[in-house]
């Protein structure tokens, strides 16, 4: 285990270095900072920005997606498959096509010390504070307070299939 571990942390430091030399001073990454397979990232061109505090962890399949600016506190932990988009596409102009209407844009911001399960969305203008959990499939689309846990009600239904 320990030897897997340390090709993660390997890897990620060598994605680190290469993404630095690709986006520059657009991406600050904090030390100590490890990720799995399959993180990405994609920063726009322009006055644009990623931050990661020191320590943060992100599991297989992350994904943080940056036209304007993202900020990550330090020590957070964040479960497979988590996305994080600072836009959204625009869609109300039905004489154009969607790919062709632009982005609406807003910062994100994530305080230090949070844990996000896996299958987690982080949407444009969303502040979540610090010390907060937020439960597995939950899609994000207002601010969290800091010190809350964030659960969505789901509930299962289920129903016989009638032969006729």
């Amino acid at each position: 285990m320990k030897i897997l571990k340390i090709k993660y942390h390997l890897c990620a430091a060598m994605k680190i270095f290469l993404y630095k030399m690709v986006f520059g001073k657009k991406f600050l990454c904090g030390s100590r900072t490890t990720f799995r397979r399959n993180f990405n990232i994609y920063i726009e061109d322009g006055n644009t920005k990623l931050k990661i505090g020191d320590d943060c962890f992100f599991n297989h399949g992350c994904s943080i997606n940056v036209l304007l600016n993202v900020d990550i506190g330090g020590e957070c932990i964040f479960g497979e498959n988590v996305k994080i988009y600072d836009h959204n596409h625009r869609f109300t102009d039905e004489t154009r096509k969607i790919k062709d209407q632009g982005y609406t844009v807003a910062p994100v911001k994530i305080g230090s010390h949070c844990w996000f399960g896996s299958n987690v969305v982080i949407l444009k203008g969303v502040t979540i504070g610090d010390n907060c959990v937020i439960g597995a499939g939950c899609i994000i689309t207002e601010d969290i307070p800091s010190n809350s846990i964030v659960t969505m009600d789901r509930k299962l239904l289920i129903n016989s299939i009638k032969s006729s």
